[in-house]
């Protein structure tokens, strides 16, 4: 790869991308992504592999400031823990997946997918957006009569900072450690393997009672009432059983998209905490952390799979084409080769 203007280009378009993702707490896969297939010339699969370690270096920069920081309106830390706990290990769950089907599927489906993931998002974040804008505008001429509901939409331009140690839950923080580091043991232990034998699905399916376990750890807690989002104040409601069910599937939901198409899942993240009633400078701050362990373990995913380094085509998308002209097979890859 040579330096040139694609290079330039790329590099100021994954800056604003890693800025705007922060922010939202989307990731910036969304900007990732298309920049690395159709400016830098990567294939879908590669720019996704390289989408991840983008998100995942912006994502632990922002967890590193936001970790310090209290909520806008109450005295707890910026990001909500036990929010965390309950869709984090689903989302690892979720990423597992998408990885293998980012082996399996062709360029072109890829490709596909991403178009309509991207066209999909873009018109449901604009229309949030403006949903959202309105929402604040009322909510700021009441403000003054109801200064304890200011953190519902608005809350309170001036964030305090405070000490990294007092500022974190850890023994919320020890059991998402806990998932990482499991996952993690098992991702090894499976590279070690033959692919497709017993013992390599073993090793799959025991992610999935890490990641059930903890999730329903946390929601029994949920529904018991010894557990809260504290991040929403006074403003609790009672989960229901299929209400937590539904959070977690869409933990998943996000994680599999992650790891397949490589965004950060904040897009499904995001609006989802907006639901529960999260203010929006906590949930962009407890996305963020929730893809810091995501996208860190697609990384490894991806090592392992030896995706990296990332071969470099110089042609992108337009590779997709010349198989298609050559009539070249592009149908779905075996993962036990």
């Amino acid at each position: 790869m040579k330096f040139g203007w694609r290079i330039v280009l790329g590099s100021l378009i994954g800056f604003l991308g890693a800025v705007f993702g922060s922010v939202g707490g989307v990731g910036g896969g969304g900007i990732f992504v298309p920049m690395l297939a159709l400016i830098i010339g990567f294939d879908p699969k590669s720019a996704a592999a390289m989408s991840k370690c983008m998100i995942m270096g912006a994502a632990v920069s922002t967890v590193y400031h936001n970790i310090k920081l209290k909520h806008p309106a109450l005295d707890m830390p910026l990001i909500d823990y036990d929010l965390t706990l309950l869709i984090q290990p689903m989302l690892m769950l979720g990423v597992s997946i998408g990885v293998i089907f980012n082996v399996i599927f062709p360029d072109w489906l890829v490709t596909t997918l991403l178009i309509i993931l991207f066209l999909g998002t873009s018109a449901k974040s604009f229309l949030k957006g403006v949903e959202t804008w309105k929402k604040e505008t009322i909510m700021k001429k009441v403000r003054i009569q109801s200064m304890q509901q200011q953190f519902l939409y608005a809350g309170d331009p001036s964030i305090e900072t405070t000490s990294f140690l007092k500022n974190v839950c850890w023994k919320e923080f020890g059991l998402l450690a806990f998932v990482w580091m499991a996952f993690l043991a098992l991702q090894i232990a499976k590279n070690y393997t033959a692919t497709c034998l017993v013992s390599y699905w073993v090793l799959n399916s025991l992610q999935i009672p890490v990641a059930v376990g903890v999730s329903m750890f946390e929601a029994y807690g949920m529904m018991s009432g010894k557990r809260v989002l504290s991040s929403k104040g006074t403003q609790q409601s009672s989960f229901k059983p299929r209400q937590l069910s539904a959070y977690c599937m869409f933990g998943m939901v996000a994680g599999l998209v992650g790891g397949l198409l490589g965004v950060g899942g904040g897009f499904i993240l995001g609006p989802l905490f907006l639901e529960l009633g999260i203010p929006p400078q906590v949930s962009s701050a407890t996305s963020t952390f929730a893809m810091m362990f995501s996208s860190s373990m697609t990384v490894v995913e991806y090592y392992l799979l030896h995706r990296y380094p990332v071969p470099y085509g110089g042609v992108g998308i337009a590779n997709i084409v010349h198989k298609m002209e050559r009539h070249q097979y592009m149908g779905f890859e075996s993962l036990c080769n």
